[in-house]
């Protein structure tokens, strides 16, 4: 490995020095070729130096071929050319396309640290604008300087013993192996570091890679601007951005200043030379321009300027940047000051977007209060002036009926025999008849004014609007319209409500709610759900858990599912809402007399958990809004959705905190009945034909129980099937129940049926509830085994199953016939295990329990998938698509990330610091490009932008699985949380690097360092929601936190692996490196080179990196929404 590394670098940096040798020896040479068609420039030297024989010592094409002519002939040339610029200016532009020569194997064998070859020439070897020291150098050899520059075999053979030395032998600059001009039997003055010698009259091919020429004539110092190594008798330029001056003899040390040399002793005459050595930054540094100075030539060094900062190895000053401190001498500028500036500017640009989208939706919400408050004025005075013309209309039709009889009598008492009836004396049609002559009494007539108040005999009571007929609900479109129409209908419905309650009719609210429209809506459908012999089986175990249930929900009537701890009330309402998971289902579900799968109607089907599953970071109204707008029908307008959304807030007393957050474990909000009243308010948003309640009266009191209770009776009048699990109702909301579904422990069916007959069913088996007890409280303690009863004889709790199958004429199963003979109690009591069945009396051994409880997780994530995933839909309601909801999540997310501002906030505050502390601890170093800060860098930035992912969707998920149950698009969600946190995906690399940038200053650009910052962000991201939806919030957090450091070790200590190149960190750190090290040419060219290939890195991969990065965060991303759909991580 070794080996080969060496001979690629030696390969490389010979194919470059190459030129720059054949460029040094043709400006010194008096031997060049005279090309047939030369400029008028050219011309003009040529007349300079008319006597020059250029045919006999020619140099063949790209100073290949015959070689480089020497001898007398030579030399004389030589002494006539000596320090003439026109010759060095023709020579130089010859030279220009001398590289195209090298460009393929270049390319083929560096491409890894040299990506243009023309760039990379002109950075390192372009000595055209100070030529002073080649002049130099052929003055000081009289013009023997072609003679004594390596060849392509010479330069090979030091870079080889360069690279193969071990970092001992480096550092004593004793690395060249012996070789035919230097070994134990000949070793000349020119051997010396710092000296060289002449090939003499012998022709030397500068092109030739395998034989190293004979060089032992005329050894001298090396010249400055040129190095000569230990143990070679030959001469290589320094490349720009190095300073290789003569140095000069110490006599304290006896060492030569500043290569750190010694001369030979014993050997007077011979001097201190230039330098002895170019290598990596690493192995030595001698020849490196130093920082606070800038080399323009190899032989010139100039300190830098106040306002200016020269790095190591520069060939000019930079000048600083305003306001920022640089004195003279400065080795980097000072700009951390521009950096608190950024951090300031971004600060207020996030503070302006915040205050501005704050101030927007809080001038939204003033607004919407505003026309909400002014229509619900409107509608209660419209109320109040219907009151009084009601009121009015009574003491008119009582005065109408005194006034019409006693006119009556007095007409006929006065009326003529032969005067017709039908006219009054004047000519007036008389009270009781229209113009027709038909009859019509007064109270008719003030029927008929209030049917038609705009009509040519009344006139308009309306409050309000005067100017005509109003809109209907489609036709609405401002707020104000909107609100006027929704507060109208619902006091219309309170007010015919009222009068239907004084008036003791039992009209329905459907018959309430159509009377009060004005424009009829479709209704919703109605669904019975009959069952027969339902049994769930848990698939491992084969535990019952539901037995032979039979009976009807029935729409418009509400049931109380009600039993003991452990009876499956839960699992009774999740099989039929279709959510029973895990299990086999036997017996028969009937939807509307057809067997149909539930799940086709879980559109119109609200299901509501125990727990308050609601967002605490919105308020009442934003919880039930967006509810309703992703699940009522798409086709439906706006002012139905409003009208829909204010009645529910109505019925259920929400209006006093409808503007309240609803408020999380942090923040307070709401009480906890008003947060149970909106968990419920959230389904019955969405008007459902079945609502299905698990326990939604727990924790509540008999007030808010009372008021909740009536809303959902509400909502049963309209048809809505409604069933609820309830633990220890009062006596007043018991008998508000229409229907009673009474479960024994095991799943078993006691009582079901009109909670008006459950009393008398009971009696007849002897079980009579005493005086001031609750029946459903004592009927539940019985059961428990609490309370013994008396009972009739042979009637005993186990017995009560059976007998309610016997009463009603259902199949009762074998089992539950043996355990009336007592073999079946425990069975029973243990979920309704087969007795009868092979092996149910021994126990099950450890591992088959275990691989039964496999079986029901992987079976319950089955039936999860497929519950979600199912297609059919039979609920004939089109909701809205997932491009509109995704615009309604947008919505949703956005709001909710305005009011996590303070963690965010917390978020780019850490960043900062972290970007002080490493780009202070952690600098970016011109030995390793930055390598050891920008490996801090990635582990930190993947640390905290993971940690920050991992909230987008660890604390939602349980509200994503009660939206995608209900219907909504996953897709939509999923891209919602991804958008908004783009945003952080462009914030938070500038938070970063206004810290650690501006405290580094790397010879990179920002935007370099943002490009790649940016890429690793998005990719990091979607790692973070990966774990955030796969593991569990602690473990997640832990495998964020360890994943960075892990992958970053792998990535540089298994270089060249394949493991390595499926690590990110080894993409973001190589797009790192490679964009500092682009900056690093000339003198840098071995350390890059080097330095790269040590790392396996290739200068090309730019933008490789950046979208193998792109590319990671995409397939995260989508790994992260296969896991959210397929998954569910209790």
């Amino acid at each position: 490995m070794a080996r080969v590394a060496g001979q690629q670098l030696a390969a490389a940096l010979l194919l470059l020095t190459s030129a720059a040798a054949a460029r040094a020896i043709a400006i010194g040479s008096p031997a060049y070729n005279v090309v047939p068609r030369l400029s008028s420039f050219e011309e003009h030297a040529a007349v300079v130096v008319p006597r020059l024989s250029f045919a006999e010592h020619a140099l063949d094409d790209d100073y290949g071929g015959d070689g480089v002519g020497g001898g007398a002939a030579s030399a004389a040339g030589g002494k006539g050319l000596v320090g003439n610029p026109v010759v060095a200016e023709i020579v130089n532009k010859r030279l220009k396309g001398l590289t195209a020569t090298f460009a393929r194997a270049i390319r083929s064998q560096l491409g890894y640290c040299i990506k243009d070859t023309d760039s990379e020439w002109d950075a390192a070897f372009n000595f055209t604008k100070d030529t002073s020291f080649l002049n130099n150098c052929m003055k000081q050899t009289n013009g023997d300087l072609h003679q004594r520059v390596c060849t392509a075999a010479e330069m090979k053979f030091y870079f080889n013993s360069l690279i193969e030395s071990g970092e001992e032998t480096r550092w004593e600059k004793s690395y060249v192996r012996p070789n035919k001009n230097c070994n134990l039997s000949s070793w000349i003055d020119g051997c010396e570091p710092g000296w060289a010698c002449s090939a003499g009259q012998q022709k030397v091919d500068l092109q030739d890679a395998k034989d190293i020429p004979y060089r032992a004539d005329d050894c001298q110092a090396c010249c400055p601007g040129f190095f000569c190594p230990h143990a070679l008798t030959c001469m290589i330029p320094c490349p720009l951005g190095a300073y290789c001056p003569l140095s000069t003899l110490n006599k304290t040390t006896g060492i030569c200043d500043p290569y750190n040399y010694q001369p030979p002793a014993g050997n007077p005459n011979h001097t201190c030379g230039s330098a002895d050595n170019w290598a990596d930054v690493m192995s030595t540094d001698d020849v490196f321009c130093p920082a606070g100075f800038y080399c323009p030539s190899t032989t010139q060094k100039l300190p830098c300027s106040s306002g200016y900062y020269c790095r190591k190895g520069s060939t000019s000053q930079t000048r600083c940047y305003k306001k920022s401190a640089c004195p003279p001498n400065s080795v980097n500028q000072d700009i951390t000051i521009f950096g608190m500036l950024l951090v300031i500017a971004s600060c207020l640009v996030l503070l302006i977007i915040y205050n501005f989208s704050g101030q927007l939706l809080t001038n939204r919400e003033k607004k919407q209060a505003k026309s909400r408050e002014a229509a619900a004025r409107y509608a209660k005075e419209t109320a109040q002036a219907r009151e009084r013309w009601k009121t009015a209309r009574e003491v008119a039709k009582k005065a109408s009926t005194g006034l019409q009889s006693q006119l009556s009598r007095t007409f006929s008492r006065k009326q003529k025999p032969g005067q017709p009836g039908g006219m009054s004396s004047k000519g007036l049609p008389p009270v009781g008849t229209d113009g027709a002559g038909k009859k019509e009494n007064l109270p008719d007539m003030m029927s008929s004014l209030e049917e038609n108040p705009d009509g040519p005999e009344g006139f308009n009571m309306e409050i309000g609007d005067k100017t005509g007929k109003k809109p209907k609900g489609k036709q609405m479109h401002s707020r104000s319209q909107i609100f006027k129409y929704a507060y109208g209908q619902i006091e219309k419905e309170k007010a015919i409500q009222q009068e239907m309650e004084e008036n003791d009719n039992n009209m329905s609210l459907s018959g309430v709610v159509s009377m009060a429209k004005e424009h009829e809506v479709g209704s919703r459908m109605p669904i019975e759900v009959a069952f027969k012999d339902l049994t769930l089986t848990l698939t491992g175990s084969k535990k019952k858990i539901l037995r032979s249930v039979s009976g009807k929900l029935m729409p418009g009537r509400v049931a109380a599912v009600m039993g003991p701890s452990g009876a499956g009330k839960t699992t009774f309402l999740s099989a039929v809402a279709g959510k029973a998971t895990g299990c086999d289902t036997s017996g028969l579900v009937l939807i509307n007399g057809k067997v149909e799968p539930i799940r086709a109607y879980k559109r119109i089907i609200g299901f509501v958990p125990q727990d308050d599953i609601v967002h605490g970071n919105l308020t009442v109204e934003e919880n039930l809004w967006f509810n309703a707008r992703c699940r009522l029908a798409a086709d439906m307008s706006k002012a139905e959705k409003v009208l829909v959304v204010e009645r529910v807030i109505e019925s259920l007393g929400l209006q006093p905190v409808r503007d309240s957050l609803v408020g999380t474990v942090e923040q307070r909000g709401i009480s906890g009945g008003q947060r149970k009243r909106v968990n419920v308010g959230v389904e019955m948003v969405m008007e459902p034909s079945v609502l299905i309640l698990d326990e939604p009266t727990s924790g509540l009191d008999s007030a808010s129980s009372l008021l909740l209770l009536r809303a959902l009776r509400r909502e049963a009048l309209e048809g809505v099937n409604i069933s609820m699990v309830v633990h220890q109702p009062s006596y007043t909301l018991y008998r508000m129940f229409d229907d009673l579904i009474l479960l024994a422990k095991g799943g078993m069916t006691v009582y079901h049926g009109p909670v008006k007959k459950v009393e008398e069913y009971f009696s007849g088996l002897g079980i009579v509830v005493p005086d001031r007890v609750n029946p459903p409280d004592y009927y539940i303690d019985i059961l428990e085994g609490i309370v013994k009863p008396n009972m009739s004889a042979g009637v005993t709790v186990k017995d009560l199953p059976l007998r309610w199958m016997v009463h009603n004429g259902y199949d009762v199963p074998r089992d539950m016939l043996q355990s009336t003979s007592g073999s079946g109690s425990e069975s029973s009591s243990r979920g309704g295990t087969d007795a009868s069945s092979p092996g149910a009396d021994a126990s099950p051994s450890f591992l088959s329990e275990m691989w039964a409880n496999i079986k029901d997780t992987i079976m319950q994530k089955k039936d999860e998938f497929d519950y979600n995933k199912s297609t059919l839909d039979l609920s004939n309601r089109n909701t809205p698509g997932i491009l509109r909801q995704y615009r309604y999540f947008l919505g949703r997310v956005g709001k909710q990330r305005l009011r996590e501002a303070r963690i965010l906030a917390v978020d780019y505050l850490i960043l900062c610091l972290a970007g002080i502390c490493l780009g202070t601890l952690a600098k970016v170093s011109d030995e390793t490009f930055g390598a050891l800060g920008y490996t801090y860098t990635v582990i930190a930035v993947s640390l905290l932008c993971k940690i920050g992912a991992l909230r987008s969707f660890a604390l939602d998920k349980i509200y994503y699985w009660r939206e995608r149950a209900s219907g909504m698009s996953s897709l939509a969600y999923f891209m919602a949380k991804d958008t908004i946190d783009h945003f952080n995906t462009i914030v938070k690399p500038i938070v970063y690097l206004s810290m650690f940038y501006f405290f580094n200053n790397p010879r990179s650009s920002i935007w370099e360092n943002y490009v790649v910052l940016v890429a690793l962000v998005y990719c990091v991201t979607g790692i973070g929601y990966t774990f955030a939806i796969f593991f569990q919030p602690g473990s997640a957090q832990l495998w964020s936190a360890l994943l960075p450091v892990v992958l970053t070790l792998i990535a540089t200590q298994q270089k060249d692996t394949i493991i390595a190149d499926l690590c990110y960190t080894k993409w973001a750190l190589e797009a790192f490196v490679i964009a500092n090290a682009h900056n690093y040419t000339g003198v840098w060219l071995i350390t890059r080179c080097g330095s790269l290939q040590s790392n396996g890195y290739d200068i090309s991969n730019r933008s490789l990196c950046l979208w193998v990065l792109v590319a990671n965060g995409v397939i995260f991303r989508c790994v992260a929404f296969f896991c959210m759909v397929v998954f569910q991580k209790h």
